[in-house]
């Protein structure tokens, strides 16, 4: 049994004091073993993860809305394209405010992407494929429609504190009432909300339909833990965790009163969540604690019952010295996988990296691999639901670049569905807006808030509403490049995006790029350089080309200490060279957006 023992970070800066510059260099030694350079990997630290979108992936019942049959019935597409698992946004019975993240019933499926037998027979036709299904695990809130919030209203014993009450306050003056802080909601306006009913506010940090759960109370708590062991025990591989920060915030003061959070100076919109710092609703130490507690439960269920490792996936996007928390400490384990953003809030702060620079490119990558604590396992998150497509952040000409980083980088990838097919933002207009982000501005301002245009349906062939649905409409539009985009389109295409990405897909199999140490570095403004390495296995160095303009004289020998003779072995198309030349590496030519793969002959 090997173990890992060691996590060497070395940065040698040569050009720059300060950030990592041109010409640094930074050796990442993920694996130092007994008596080997490999070491046991469990089957989640080498896998790909896959997000389905279920209201976008595939229709199929001809309401223009996706559904679990629809998913069942492209399992084999998955399992083509290489994926290990797949975690689903939530399939929950919800009024769908917030398209599943508000629900009603946290044990049963909405009717309109399913039942439970439906769900049933996803886990089993996956696992005759090897494909592990991971649900999406709501702890925040729920809607205002669960019987829990119900009941709370009124009040039912065992059900008082269920959610976050209070009185609030009546203004001396006006005679008016008043909210309990300043406290703003993350879809614009308070977060505290009046009901008539119980004659109090109620606290809900998203939609004014997804009240918090009130996490201090320990009948919450096991309420929650028996969601999972419920979803558990009916064959899911583990859960992503949503909007995992909010789970806390901190106590009111010993007369009652909840302090008011300091303003921001992001923003002079003062309904905008931006417009302050959530010092007192997010990043508590109690929501540490409390996803060490849901480890625990994972790893007893596992424990008791057997079967392979179940796993937690946490979304945060929080300061890395607060998400390096969730993989755990010296005594407890956290998260298998705190989710790495890196590539989605680095680099520029508008999100917009098209013209980001090898310099701005290295550091993203060493600012999540600089700070991941000792024995822990990287993973990388180019995009997701809540975020504007890679090819629209980063640039078209970037699309298969960016799943080669993904691949290429030590740890566990995780794409977006149609990311493998270079699928890029659609433009939706206010009329069609169906995002709550969206829908509590304004037309003039809506676009900074939208998540649809990620949203939109996938894009199965060149046919009538890109093969998704047969219904005459779709829930969102779909992107008119659907013609060229596509998975039938682009299978029968030897240069395509799809193409490309499953030839990632394989080569990552390699144990070089599963157990190999890494070193990486931005070799001028143009050229990413990474190599990894394995005793008595292949090297490989992957140079890339980000911004777009051409570059020769490329020495990317001495930065990544690599010698001896390399020949390309995959290379996008921008590079417009040939698979199985020889190549010199102190002294490289690159188109524009050029990047390639080589290994060591």
């Amino acid at each position: 049994m090997f173990r890992i023992t060691k996590l060497l970070v070395t940065l040698v800066v040569l050009a720059q004091q300060s950030g990592l510059g041109q010409a640094a260099a930074v050796d990442l030694d993920l694996v130092r073993a007994s008596s080997s350079r490999e070491a046991t990997r469990d089957w989640w630290q080498v896998a790909q993860f896959y997000q389905i979108y279920p209201r976008s992936f595939k229709d199929s019942n001809g309401d223009g809305i996706g559904d679990l049959q629809g998913i069942i019935s492209q399992l084999n597409y998955l399992k083509d394209l290489g994926v290990t698992a797949t975690w689903l946004s939530p399939i929950y019975t919800s009024p769908m405010v917030d398209f599943g993240y508000d629900i009603a019933d946290f044990f049963d499926i909405q009717p309109e992407y399913g039942t439970l037998s439906d769900f049933d027979q996803l886990i089993a036709e996956a696992n005759k494929l090897g494909l592990k299904i991971i649900l999406d695990f709501v702890p925040n809130h729920s809607s205002d429609e669960n019987v829990w919030f119900k009941k709370s209203v009124k009040r039912e014993k065992g059900y008082e504190d269920y959610y976050v009450w209070h009185d609030g306050y009546v203004n001396a003056s006006t005679g008016e009432r008043t909210p309990p802080s300043n406290w703003l909601q993350a879809f614009r306006g308070s977060a505290w909300e009046w009901n008539d009913e119980r004659q109090q506010y109620y606290l809900h940090q998203f939609a004014v339909q997804q009240p918090d759960l009130n996490y201090r109370n320990p009948a919450v708590v096991a309420q929650m833990k028996r969601v999972l062991t419920y979803w558990l025990d009916r064959g899911v591989a583990g859960f992503r965790i949503d909007a995992v920060p909010w789970c806390f915030e901190v106590l009111p003061d010993a007369e009652g009163r909840y302090p008011d959070e300091p303003r921001s100076g992001y923003t002079d919109d003062p309904d905008d969540s931006s417009y302050l710092k959530h010092i007192y609703t997010q990043d508590q130490p109690e929501t540490v604690d409390m996803v060490y507690q849901w480890r625990t439960l994972l790893d007893d269920y596992k424990r008791i019952h057997g079967g392979d490792t179940r796993i937690l996936m946490v979304e945060t996007y929080s300061a890395l010295d607060y998400v390096m928390q969730f993989y755990g400490n010296r005594t407890t384990k956290g998260a298998h996988i705190p989710f790495n953003f890196q590539f989605i809030v680095g680099g520029n702060g508008d999100k917009d990296n098209t013209k980001l620079s090898a310099v701005g490119f290295v550091k993203i990558i060493n600012s999540w691999l600089g700070q991941m604590p000792a024995g822990q396992t990287a993973n990388w998150v180019m995009g997701n639901h809540d975020q504007r497509r890679v090819g629209s952040r980063y640039g078209e000409p970037r699309i298969d670049l960016m799943n080669m980083l993904q691949m290429f980088l030590p740890g566990v990838s995780i794409t977006y569905q149609g990311e493998e097919l270079g699928m890029t933002d659609l433009d939706i207009s206010w009329e069609d807006t169906r995002d709550p982000a969206a829908c509590n501005s304004d037309p003039s301002i809506y676009e900074s808030f939208t998540r649809d245009p990620a949203r939109t349906p996938f894009q199965w062939s060149s046919g009538a509403n890109a093969g998704f649905s047969t219904n005459s409409t779709t829930w969102l539009p779909i992107n008119p490049n659907y013609v060229t985009v596509n998975v039938d389109t682009e299978s029968a295409d030897s240069t395509s995006h799809l193409k490309f990405y499953k030839e990632l897909v394989a080569l990552r199999q390699k144990k070089t790029l599963q157990y190999g140490t890494t070193r990486y570095a931005a070799v001028n403004d143009n050229v990413v350089a990474i190599r990894r390495s394995l005793s008595g296995q292949t090297s490989y160095v992957l140079v890339a080309n980000v911004l777009d303009t051409s570059v020769s004289g490329v020495d990317v020998a001495s930065v990544l200490y690599a010698s001896g003779s390399y020949k390309i072995k995959l290379a996008n198309p921008a590079a417009k060279a040939t698979v199985g030349n020889s190549v010199t590496l102190n002294n490289l030519a690159l188109e524009p957006y050029a990047a390639l793969i080589l290994e060591s002959a």
